[in-house]
């Protein structure tokens, strides 16, 4: 739910007018509405390269995922994963847009966990995935724009942890 949602549920709910702080909350918001869009078309135009480098990323990073036994080992294995990438990145834009992390959380943390757990992929890998998706993510960003980005991944990742 947006910032301003949010404010007039709450406001409602309590039979009153929004307060002073939550009018500038939602004048915050307002005014980086430019921003969010940016980066949210930056994340959806290039996220073909992204997930390519975030797998390199990954694979670099720990080739064992990909090695006979691992969790990305064979074709379907590592199509599995390069779809997960792609739907992490879509969930991110979703908080950026909505300058709010709990679409991340109602979409995508609340069954991920016990997902990964029951197929048996270690959630500690899914956070070094995630990290990779980060950082090939922020390296198209300008900094403010990495910045306003970076908190959404932290928040899956930690979500894996």
């Amino acid at each position: 739910m947006t910032v301003v949602s949010n404010v007039i549920l709450r406001a409602d709910n309590e039979l009153r007018y929004p307060s002073s702080g939550e009018l500038k909350n939602i004048k915050e918001f307002l005014q980086t509405g430019e921003q969010r869009m940016r980066i949210a078309s930056m994340l959806a135009e290039n996220e073909k390269k992204i997930v390519q480098e975030a797998t390199r990323l990954l694979w670099q990073k720990c080739p064992e995922f990909i090695a006979p036994g691992g969790n990305a080992y064979g074709r379907r294995e590592r199509a599995q994963c390069i779809r997960d990438f792609s739907w992490y990145l879509r969930i991110v834009t979703y908080g950026v847009l909505s300058g709010d992390k709990e679409p991340i959380e109602s979409i995508g943390l609340l069954g991920a966990r016990e997902m990964y757990n029951s197929l048996g992929v270690p959630l500690k890998g899914m956070a070094e995935a995630i990290k990779s998706l980060k950082s090939a993510s922020l390296n198209l960003l300008s900094r403010e724009d990495a910045v306003k980005t970076a908190p959404y991944f932290d928040f899956i990742i930690q979500g894996m942890l």
